[in-house]
């Protein structure tokens, strides 16, 4: 879904904020070991820093790794168990240029002013850094104490939103075990067991997009892990799979690996249904109270199919009409990406 309007604001007081985390919301390290065997240093480097030609010291024993050098463990030979004679000689060695590649990235949280490694960050592709400033850890937190704050009648608001998605997409009864068992019960992204879980914990994925009005059906549907059924949220599946994976996902849900890979776009299905002036007047009149989301859903509909439905409409109003052009026309300059819109709230 769309990000909702936020219904309150956090404010915040005494907050602890380390110089040393100061700017350093989108800056990406690389971390690891130093290769000293006698020395228990973790580095850090700045991963901007790290050219072709590196020179990184370590600050308690000082050795220093350099790019085309290496480093010897141990020496060894090869020996054939037959005859035990010597197949090969040499060294164990690792290159400095392998070690620094294969090291984890990390970056620092703006609120809990510890460095993480990058996979606790949920992505955000607007960030320089491709990931969010806060952690998820602080990111949990923060909307369990937001979430406290919203009333019934905005949780019902957000459900009917969530319904209107739903039912334009033609979404139906699933067959929940059936995808269970064809995803073997684990997370199709992490391989997680999800055997024994809560449903909460195995939400079953919209593989195309609800926000582009297609259905959750028991053919298509992906077994993804709370986490990251939450990170892939309303993105497309070329933005968030390999493409190994999304050659596997064509297998499972018989979703053609085209479309998978390929850019976003609207359901057919749903477009044609909206160009039946009794099914738009019927969408206009069952969720009127939420105008500014259908406005916004014309808009996108528009904006990706060059179409637009409140053309079959035979009973809204002009100032819907002048609205949402009006809304149109702010944005139509913009490349709008609804793949990384989030479903919680920025901090």
């Amino acid at each position: 879904m769309p990000r909702r309007k936020p219904y309150t604001k956090v404010v915040k007081t005494n907050q602890i904020r380390a110089e040393h985390v100061r700017g350093m919301g989108d800056v990406v390290f690389k971390g690891f070991q130093c290769l000293n065997s006698e020395c228990l240093e973790f580095i850090f480097v700045r991963k901007d820093e790290i050219g072709d030609d590196f020179e990184i010291t370590c600050p308690t024993c000082e050795i220093v790794m350099l790019s085309g050098d290496e480093t010897q463990f141990y020496a060894y030979k090869l020996e054939d168990q037959r005859d035990h004679s010597i197949i090969e000689e040499g060294t164990f060695t690792i290159l400095h240029d392998d070690y620094i590649e294969e090291a984890r990235e990390y970056k620092y949280c703006i609120i809990c002013n510890t460095i993480k490694s990058l996979d606790l960050f949920d992505r955000h592709s607007a960030r320089r850094s491709g990931r969010q400033s806060e952690c998820k850890l602080c990111k949990a937190v923060y909307n369990a104490i937001k979430n406290k704050t919203r009333l019934t009648d905005q949780h019902r608001e957000a459900a009917q939103k969530r319904r209107m998605y739903l039912d334009l997409s033609g979404s139906r009864k699933i067959e929940s075990e059936n995808i269970y068992k064809r995803f073997s019960y684990r997370c199709f992204k992490c391989g997680k067991d999800l055997q024994g879980v809560g449903t909460k914990e195995r939400p079953l994925d919209h593989t195309l997009p609800a926000v582009f009005l297609w259905p959750l059906t028991t053919e298509n549907a992906t077994l993804l892990c709370r986490e990251h059924n939450s990170e892939k949220s309303d993105k497309w599946p070329s933005a968030y799979y390999s493409d190994s994976e999304l050659r596997n996902l064509a297998v499972l849900t018989g979703v053609q690996y085209e479309t998978l890979a390929g850019q976003p776009h609207y359901n057919p299905e749903a477009i044609k249904r909206l160009s039946i002036s009794e099914q738009v007047d019927q969408l206009l009149t069952k969720y009127a109270p939420y105008r500014s989301e259908i406005i916004k859903l014309r808009n996108r509909i528009l904006q990706y199919e060059n179409f637009d439905f409140f053309q079959h409409s035979t009973i809204i109003s002009p100032a819907w009409v002048r609205q949402a052009n009006q809304e149109y026309q702010q944005v139509i300059h913009q490349e709008v990406d609804f793949n990384t819109e989030q479903d919680t709230d920025e901090m």
